[in-house]
C-alpha cells in the first residue's frame, strides 16, 4: 500500500528529503517520474500513465506535500519502514487505503523506477 500525506501536515518538509524515490513533492509543485530514480524516456506506471519520464505532472495537491502513488514503494527494498512516516512530527503520513499493494508488487514497482 502507497502512503498519503494527511490535511493534517504542516508543511514542514522533513519528508521529502527521506523518500528513496523522490516520490515527495511540496504542495503545488509539478513532479516527474525521473525525481529521484534512475527512468529516462517513455515509462508506463503502475496506474497505466504512459509518459515520458521527465515530462512534468500536475501537482497532486496546491496545499500541502503530497506523496506521488505511482512512485511510493512504502521504502521496500531501501528501509525497513517508510522513512516519511517515522520523521513526521504530526504523524500526518499514513497507508493510503485507496492504493493497497503486497510486500511483492511495492518491489516490482521499486524495480521499475530503479532498472
Amino acid at each position: 500500500m502507497a502512503i498519503k500525506i494527511t490535511d493534517d501536515c504542516i508543511n514542514c518538509g522533513a519528508c521529502e528529503p527521506e523518500c528513496p524515490n523522490g516520490a515527495i513533492y511540496e504542495g503545488g509543485s509539478e513532479w516527474r517520474f525521473s525525481d529521484g530514480t534512475e527512468l529516462s524516456g517513455t515509462f508506463v506506471s503502475k496506474s497505466g500513465m504512459n509518459v515520458d519520464a521527465s515530462d512534468a505532472q500536475a501537482p497532486v495537491s496546491n496545499d500541502y506535500y503530497y506523496i506521488v502513488t505511482d512512485k511510493c514503494t512504502e521504502c521496500v527494498g531501501f528501509h525497513d519502514e517508510p522513512q516519511c512516516a517515522s520523521v513526521c512530527p504530526v504523524d500526518c503520513c499514513l497507508p493510503d487505503e485507496d492504493n493497497v499493494e503486497s510486500k511483492e508488487e511495492l518491489s516490482a514497482k521499486k524495480a521499475s523506477l530503479h532498472p
